[in-house]
């Protein structure tokens, strides 16, 4: 994978998102949830940015017309399709993109693809299924922007659906795989003549088998691989043939595989993050022009004085400019492998050497927060399960160093959306929060919880153990690190989550060498936009 990814990003493109701080560097961006900090970074420190977003498909409607007729490892789309058959078209869930894409949604332009030659062969029983696992339910709202108004009008509610893990009549047992895991999967997924699945890769940790045995799964399928024991083990995310997550998963889904067709839809992203007059934040700051400096200085001087509530609303209402760098039709094996890709020749960035402390600032959104609060659980998700998996090879930040993150780790959770986090956080974290522990002593009773499951089922609530599997996410990354410290984070919070917290980079700087010594190695991991960092030790 690495000498891939290397053929299709030239070196020296490679080498230009890698700077090294000096005495007259301007200071660093770092994100803190829904504010900015500027931070002026030790000289000799690293700092590693994203690369340029590439440019998109020309023309993605013909892009997607190719994939369906010359599908890899499958023949093309028309000749499965018939009269009388069951078609089940399923799609990815709005943990993705982040943020939401501006319209039109590259999933709803895939399924009305689909839909078109569905039609045009005679098909006519045929359903789409929101793709959740044990994510919150998309509202009406949310399933017409992904689909499309005209899909959507046409289907909603009766045959275009949200996944319900937690309803025993649309739930089948396909067995189990060799190493003993469940597969359990939706009925109408698994009693399909055909299953289409279409997916948007914006990491090179989602898609291939996941899409079908994680996203229709349960939460006995689910466990099988959202454990900490796997996730300790997985290394990393973001490089599928090193991760026991996936290798998992790709053992569920040759079981899925075996009793239902699936053809498979991937496809991917540029970075294009920012948009308009703010796309400068995707650009090292000694690029920014004299404007954007302005521009800068006053979208922090507002997002400073602005109500919390009212400068969470107006970042969630912002969307992103992606364009679409490829789309890839067939069987999951080798539709993924050029998925990989595309999503490498956007994102690798190479990187020699480890680094004793390893800097980021993190966003106001991740997966699991669209339209909602990035709560104390999910800010430790973002940072150990997320950005310190960020990396192929070996992490950025040595073992036993010292990871700083920027954020107000604020005590705030949403009331409808993680009903379960808020005990999670006042009883598991306050006993407890080591995740072996946590998963032998707790996981069982959120899991098989009734109220949780009904908030699951009938409102838009995150299944009653999804904080335990944001938590185990983290485990690796708690298991590698010296230390976890928070700038600016809530004290009583950071103390909860079992890491420390500083007012001020300096000080938090001061703390890190108490771990990993004097005149540490500093590397500053710039992100968003989304990219990760190819590290050889």
């Amino acid at each position: 994978m690495i000498e891939r990814t290397k053929r299709r990003q030239p070196a020296v493109e490679r080498e230009a998102c890698v700077v090294e701080v000096h005495e007259h560097s301007p200071p660093t961006l770092f994100h803190s949830g829904e504010q900015f900090r500027l931070e002026r970074l030790p000289v000799g420190s690293r700092i590693v940015y994203p690369p340029p977003p590439l440019k998109g498909l020309i023309d993605v409607d013909a892009a997607i017309c190719a994939a369906l007729d010359s599908p890899l490892g499958m023949d093309p789309l028309d000749s499965l399709l018939r009269p009388g058959m069951k078609l089940t078209i399923a799609f990815d869930d709005i943990s993705l993109p982040l943020p939401p894409m501006k319209l039109p949604d590259i999933r709803g332009r895939v399924i009305e693809h689909v839909l078109e030659r569905a039609y045009r062969a005679g098909v006519e029983d045929i359903h789409l299924i929101a793709a959740l696992a044990l994510h919150r339910r998309m509202t009406p709202a949310e399933l017409k922007r992904a689909v499309g108004a005209r899909v959507f009008d046409e289907f909603y509610p009766d045959r275009l659906y949200n996944h319900d893990a937690e309803d025993p009549t649309e739930i089948v047992d396909l067995g189990q795989t060799r190493h003993g895991e469940a597969v359990e999967l939706s009925k109408r997924a698994a009693e399909s003549d055909l299953l289409v699945y279409v997916n948007i890769n914006i990491v090179s940790m989602d898609g291939g088998h996941k899409s079908v045995a994680v996203g229709l799964g349960t939460y006995n399928s689910v466990k099988a691989h959202h454990n900490v024991h796997t996730m300790r083990h997985s290394k990393s995310f973001m490089d599928p043939n090193k991760s026991e997550l996936h290798n998992s998963a790709n053992r569920q889904g040759d079981i899925v595989e075996a009793a239902v067709p699936i053809f498979h839809i991937e496809t991917t992203l540029n970075n294009d993050m920012f948009d308009g007059p703010l796309s400068f934040l995707a650009k090292p700051e000694a690029r920014w022009t004299a404007r954007e400096q302005t521009t800068f200085a006053a979208l922090k001087r507002t997002t400073d004085r602005m109500h919390p509530k009212l400068r969470r609303a107006a970042f969630h209402k912002s969307t992103a400019p992606y364009s679409i760098t490829g789309v890839q039709a067939g069987a999951v094996g080798p539709v993924h492998e050029v998925t990989l890709d595309h999503v490498a020749a956007q994102q690798a960035v190479y990187v020699k050497g480890q680094a004793d402390i390893v800097t980021a600032g993190l966003p106001y959104v991740g997966p699991y927060n669209v339209d909602s609060i990035l709560n104390p659980i999910l800010v430790m998700c973002m940072g150990l399960g997320y950005f310190f998996n960020l990396y192929q090879g070996v992490p950025l930040v040595r073992e036993g160093g010292v990871m700083i993150f920027t954020h107000p780790v604020t005590r705030e959770f949403h009331p409808v959306h993680h009903p379960s986090y808020v005990d999670f956080y006042e009883e598991v974290l306050a006993t407890t929060t080591d995740p072996v522990e946590i998963e032998a002593r707790f996981e069982k009773s959120y899991a098989e919880d009734e109220w949780y499951r009904h908030l699951y089922r009938t409102s838009y609530a995150y299944h009653g153990v999804h904080p335990f599997y944001m938590w185990y996410w983290g485990a690796h990354g708690l298991q590698h690190l010296g230390d976890v410290i928070f700038v600016g984070g809530n004290a009583e919070a950071c103390r909860r989550l079992g890491f420390r917290r500083a007012d001020t980079m300096r000080d938090a700087l001061e703390m890190a060498e108490q771990v990993v010594g004097r005149d540490p190695s500093l590397t500053h991991f710039h992100c968003p936009p989304l990219f990760y960092a190819q590290v050889e030790a």
